[in-house]
């Protein structure tokens, strides 16, 4: 079964009825677990901000969240994500399956491996091959727009970034800059859980346009719709 996880790019399908809202061996998720209708069967889907009160990136229980989901029953995680374009090909507005990531977070607890054993594990290709491939083909046969192939560089968070940072992401290759995919790929690499980021650019980065707030919750809503024919397609 997929796991979704989703924050500021909602859904645009039926969330059901709560599957675990248990506390985990690293403490509480940001919500439950809940299953998710869409037309070709079910997900399972956790909001990583929570519910109500929105929890920022740099205070989200990323172990919990994961490790809830595979308790669940998730076998493979889409992450749901909206991020700052920083390549000029990348309009607000874009969908973006990348390919790679830069951490440039820190302070997080970033691992399951609390002991002081070493637990290595291979990285060099973050997101799972397969698993996006099945998204690519998805949004061929739909004829949905989706760019392939990308790296995201993401930051500590909350406050967004300054101009120089972000011509410093770009120097360092980064063609989109968001907070919530790391730790999480690494998590679910140490679960042995595929993982992929499905994501939409809602403003330009800093130093690259106007970012208004109302356009980014606009954009958001507004990606919800091909996201979930996307996940629909991938079931």
């Amino acid at each position: 079964m997929i796991g979704i996880l989703s924050g500021s790019a909602g859904l645009g399908a039926r969330i059901g009825d709560v599957v675990t809202q248990a506390e985990t061996p690293w403490g509480m998720p940001s919500t439950s677990v809940r299953r998710v209708h869409f037309d070709r069967g079910e997900a399972l889907v956790l909001n990583r901000h929570g519910e109500g009160v929105r929890i920022a990136p740099h205070a989200i229980n990323y172990r919990a969240n994961v490790h809830a989901l595979k308790s669940a029953g998730a076998e493979a995680l889409i992450a749901l994500h909206t991020a700052g374009g920083i390549n000029l090909a990348l309009p607000a507005g874009a969908l973006l399956l990348p390919d790679q990531i830069v951490d440039y977070t820190w302070s997080r607890l970033s691992t399951y491996a609390d002991d002081t054993a070493v637990h290595h594990i291979e990285f060099a290709e973050p997101f799972d091959a397969a698993l996006c491939h099945r998204l690519e083909a998805a949004a061929a046969k739909l004829g949905i727009m989706l760019h392939v192939g990308g790296v995201y560089g993401c930051t500590q968070g909350p406050r967004l970034e300054t101009a120089a940072e972000i011509n410093r992401l770009e120097r360092d290759g980064c063609d989109v800059v968001g907070m919530t995919a790391m730790p999480e790929a690494a998590l679910a690499r140490e679960l042995g859980m595929p993982y992929a980021s499905l994501c939409v650019v809602v403003n330009p980065a800093a130093g690259r346009g106007r970012i208004e707030f109302a356009e980014i919750r606009r954009l958001s809503s507004a990606a919800a719709h091909d996201m979930t024919l996307l996940l629909n397609a991938c079931l």
